[in-house]
């Protein structure tokens, strides 16, 4: 009788392992927790123009160096340094710290709107506006964003009407949306604004596969895409690195780290063992690593980013090193799992007074200036909010006709939806017979 097969595997008591330790597994820790005191020691924060800027035609390994780095322009002194110094004008500084104070306003205001039961939630960009800002600034107006939740600032740098926004965030009766989205999700397709989704990193395909578009029609358009730090964990995230990096689509891909996501740190989406920046390396797309709180180094790596996506030389991905000043919306108490001290320690400062400084410092701004700008901000903001509250407020109930839940989705109702419609318009019309659309 034949013999069976030899086994040639491990046995099952397997290799002595001697005195190997346990395994171990390592969770992620902030370093700050309500109460404690705040050291951003371990941070290395290089002075502001020491790094190169790299011809934006270059290749992708070349930035490698850029996305373990900072780059920063604003210096100890106030003063614009080094070769990423983008030499704006004074007007155009200007304009973009108006546009700063206004989105900062405008945030206020809205928070305390959802105080007050005027509208169901939102969310501030405390601390973040200048990634917003200094990304519309560089870009063309038509260029396509499809941003996450904190890029407000876009829709005000690019002139979005301020009534229109409060509209949208009341889901008011003149609200385009209809009231179909979360408050602050919003969409202006006439400026270049795609629709805000809930559903974290899936504006990065989305992103990918509209400049993907353009390139095929042969337009000159590209397209930018924002995630927070959290974010980058997502399968979507790898899966528009792969598409981009395949197809050297002419897009701009930003992760904004911010430190937090609503009640864990950026430690769980991989910030400890690397920077965000450097995962572009291994996509082989070109990487830079930026001081979100310096509005001019975002400004100039957002254009060189463009410029090179323009230019069919690749896609770039920009990690905005910044900090979230504030909650992570109105329905998040940031006391309860962070140190009240880490906005004050921040070590890149505020974005506004940074520029402020800045332009200060050039003889093109002042106090008195400052203080005015910011009581106009106010203003324009209130009698935004106070127009568009002349078509209702969330606690005002529904504001659109019941039907139009049924609508704008297809083009022909399908038999189904036309049955499910008719029963809830008319168990509507039996419980609340004095309703009226």
């Amino acid at each position: 009788m034949a013999s069976g097969p030899t086994r040639t595997g491990p046995t099952r008591t397997g290799k002595s392992r001697g005195n190997l330790p346990p395994l171990d597994l390592y969770v992620p820790e902030p370093k700050f927790r309500p109460g404690d005191p705040v050291d951003y020691s371990h941070l290395e924060i290089p002075a502001a123009g020491k790094l190169a800027r790299p011809d934006e035609g270059c290749a992708a390994s070349e930035t490698w160096p850029l996305t373990l780095d900072l780059i920063r322009v604003l210096d100890e002194n106030d003063a614009a340094v080094g070769a990423w110094n983008p030499n704006l004008d004074p007007e155009t500084m200007r304009r973009m710290l108006a546009s700063m104070a206004l989105t900062r306003a405008f945030d206020d205001r809205m928070y305390r709107g959802q105080r007050q039961g005027k509208t169901s939630f939102y969310m501030k960009s405390t601390g973040e506006e200048a990634v917003s800002i200094a990304c519309a600034h560089a870009l063309a107006f038509d260029d396509m964003v499809f941003p996450s939740y904190r890029q407000q600032g876009i829709l005000i740098a690019r002139g979005y009407p301020l009534v229109e926004m409060v509209n949208q965030i009341y889901s008011n009766r003149a609200d385009p949306l209809k009231g179909r989205q979360l408050p602050i999700m919003y969409s202006a397709k006439d400026y270049g604004f795609f629709s805000i989704s809930g559903n974290l990193a899936t504006q990065f395909p989305q992103a990918v596969g509209w400049a993907m578009a353009s390139a095929i029609k042969g337009d000159t358009r590209i397209a930018t895409s924002f995630v927070g730090e959290g974010s980058s964990a997502e399968g979507d995230f790898h899966a528009a690195m792969t598409f981009a990096a395949v197809y050297n689509a002419p897009v701009v891909l930003n992760v904004v780290n911010n430190q937090w996501a609503i009640s864990s740190f950026s430690g769980f989406a991989g910030a400890e063992r690397t920077t965000f920046a450097a995962r572009a390396t291994g996509y082989g797309i070109a990487g830079l690593r930026v001081d979100g709180n310096d509005i001019l180094a975002v400004y100039a790596a957002m254009e060189w980013a463009a410029n090179r996506a323009r230019s069919n030389q690749g896609p770039t991905l920009i990690e905005h090193f910044t900090y979230r000043a504030e909650g992570h919306s109105t329905s998040d108490d940031p006391t309860a799992y962070r140190s009240a001290h880490e906005r004050e320690e921040w070590p890149l400062g505020d974005p506004i007074m940074r520029l402020k400084k800045h332009l200060i410092a050039l003889g093109e701004w002042s106090e008195e200036q400052h203080a005015e700008m910011d009581r106009d901000a106010a203003e324009q903001v209130k009698t935004a909010t106070k127009e568009a509250e002349k078509n209702g407020i969330l606690g005002h109930g529904l504001h659109h006709p019941f039907h139009t839940m049924f609508e704008d989705v297809f083009e022909e109702l399908p038999w189904h939806l036309e049955e499910q419609a008719d029963q809830a318009i008319r168990e509507r019309q039996s419980k609340f017979p004095d309703w009226k659309d």
